[in-house]
């Protein structure tokens, strides 16, 4: 059962809790609510919420403050509250939770299974960085690292559907990824690949990312070492089945984390919005490579992103050849530095070849890029590259790219491009 399907235990015993509580216990009203305007005092509120208690272990809050019941089977971490003084007219407005760093520590510890912790680190909500968890776990197999991140998304944008998307095998080698989309609205992504998708080192990274309908977004990453980068594995596998990461994630606390962290201001009426840079298809960047690459070869393969990339696989019989585009706006700003050394055409287009080693680490990989950059305010930007491998990640299947240079110049350089401007 998921956590947020979970009977708020809340419900069942707060008749009890109050009248255990009984008329001996008087909140000290006007500290709490001190407590929870003056941030250099929220541990101190912490503290005395956490000794509160009785036989129920109730402490009743007055206005502005909060009632803490502890767990069936140990006492529920005390939070941070930051209690407005009240409106205008008097009536005190709804007090907003703040996750301190110890705060998610203790809750990520509350759902992992029994083990031990080290290397522990946290992040508030109010943290200028987002909050977030990172800990040392062991269950009896060995140390492995895990992680939690926060943060919100624009609901139905880019960015919550690449959060929700399996990736290419071609960019990124793994073992397995699912995407579901949960009862509630939100989608699920579990994912089991590696921290260097050359395998050089068998450090496995398995994440489960879970985007709601409202933007929320919380992640889990684990690894089979008590380290991201730089320790010896451990143990064969991350310590968390695909199960226990989606209890993980999806534990209702979490959300209430990502609604704790403060919104950014609107920008004054005064400031001039900047303007959007249109995004181009990745659809429409592949199909344009694949009508302008020579008949000859045999397109066995092609794939790419929501936006702006695009890759084909081709064969001319000698072997697979990956060719990729990356097809973009707003590029001008650095014109100068990325085009320099190279030419400028008649019609103010600037141009730069590259012929250097692979992006990743497969053996004798090269690549061959023509960088183009037309002219205007826009900074519309075409790169093509072309690899000696059908897989980046895998060693050199022949001497050289499928397309020669001068084939990659003319495809850069083509007018179709400028129907996707």
């Amino acid at each position: 059962m998921l956590e947020n399907d979970r009977r708020d235990p809340f419900e069942d015993r707060l008749g009890a809790a109050l009248r255990d509580a009984g008329d001996g216990f008087e909140a000290d009203r006007a500290a709490l609510v001190t407590a929870g305007r003056v941030r250099g005092r929220r541990a101190l509120l912490r503290r005395r919420t956490a000794v509160v208690g009785g036989v129920a272990g109730v402490a009743l809050a007055g206005v502005g403050g909060a009632l803490v019941l502890p767990a069936d089977d140990q006492a529920a971490p005390a939070r941070s509250t930051a209690a407005s003084a009240g409106t205008p007219n008097g009536e005190a407005t709804a007090a907003a939770a703040v996750f301190t760093g110890d705060d998610l520590l203790r809750e990520l510890k509350g759902l992992l299974p029994r083990g031990t912790y080290g290397e522990e680190s946290g992040r508030g909500s109010d943290h200028q960085l987002g909050p977030a968890a990172h800990l040392v776990y062991d269950d009896g197999a060995g140390a492995a690292a895990i992680g939690m991140g926060f943060a919100r998304v624009e609901p139905g944008s880019a960015q919550a559907r690449q959060l929700a998307a399996c990736p290419d095998h071609n960019g990124t080698p793994y073992a397995d990824c699912t995407s579901d989309r949960l009862p509630d609205g939100s989608t699920l992504r579990l994912y089991q690949g590696y921290e260097y998708p050359d395998l050089r080192v068998d450090t496995k990274l398995w994440t489960a990312d879970l985007v709601t309908a409202e933007g929320q977004h919380v992640s889990v990453s684990e690894w089979n070492s008590p380290a991201e980068k730089g320790a010896p594995v451990s143990r064969d596998e991350p310590p968390l089945s695909t199960e226990r990461l989606r209890t993980l994630v999806t534990a209702g606390v979490w959300r209430e984390v990502v609604d704790a962290i403060p919104k950014k201001p609107k920008p004054s009426r005064s400031t001039a919005p900047r303007p959007e840079l249109p995004e181009v298809s990745g659809e429409s960047v592949g199909d344009t490579l694949a009508a302008l690459l020579p008949g000859k070869l045999d397109v066995v393969a092609r794939g790419g992103q929501e936006f702006e990339y695009a890759y084909v696989i081709v064969d001319d019989g000698k072997g697979r050849s990956l060719v990729q585009v990356n097809v973009q706006y707003g590029m001008a700003d650095g014109a100068g530095q990325v085009y320099a050394g190279g030419e400028i055409l008649p019609d103010g287009t600037r141009l730069v070849t590259r012929q250097e080693p692979g992006e990743k680490a497969g053996s004798g990989v090269v690549m061959w890029t023509v960088d183009t950059l037309r002219p205007g305010p826009e900074g519309f930007r075409v790169v093509i590259s072309a690899f000696n491998t059908g897989d980046q990640n895998k060693d050199a299947t022949r001497d050289a790219p499928v397309l020669s240079m001068e084939q990659l110049r003319g495809i850069a350089l083509s007018e179709q491009w400028d129907a996707l401007r």
